[in-house]
């Protein structure tokens, strides 16, 4: 059961194509680290909490991604952005995947 755990997933892609599993991965991560709420709107968090979840998701973001947003020191800001960046593939994938 430990090795779940150290098991680690696929950074988010430049190009976002690999965008609605990391979504998941990330919310299940998160979940299980307790820190969930650091992502949903109007949360109270804690420093540590922010700190936390902001240097999770960037060591699971393309290290262009990572510069690109390297001012952004508030985890719901970074999830926010990536969203707005990345929203318009769900309707891409599913569309794709209805079709075959």
């Amino acid at each position: 059961m430990a090795n779940i755990e150290n098991q680690k997933f696929i950074a988010l892609d430049i190009s976002g194509k690999n965008y609605l599993p990391w979504v998941l991965d990330v919310k299940l991560n998160l979940s299980v680290k307790k820190l969930r709420h650091t992502i949903d709107e109007d949360n109270t968090t804690s420093n540590e909490e922010r700190a936390t979840t902001l240097i999770f998701l960037r060591h699971h973001i393309d290290d262009v991604l990572k510069y690109e947003y390297l001012n952004i020191e508030n985890p719901l800001e970074l999830w926010q952005n990536l969203n707005d960046r990345f929203e318009h593939l769900k309707a891409v994938v599913l569309q794709k995947a209805l079709n075959d």
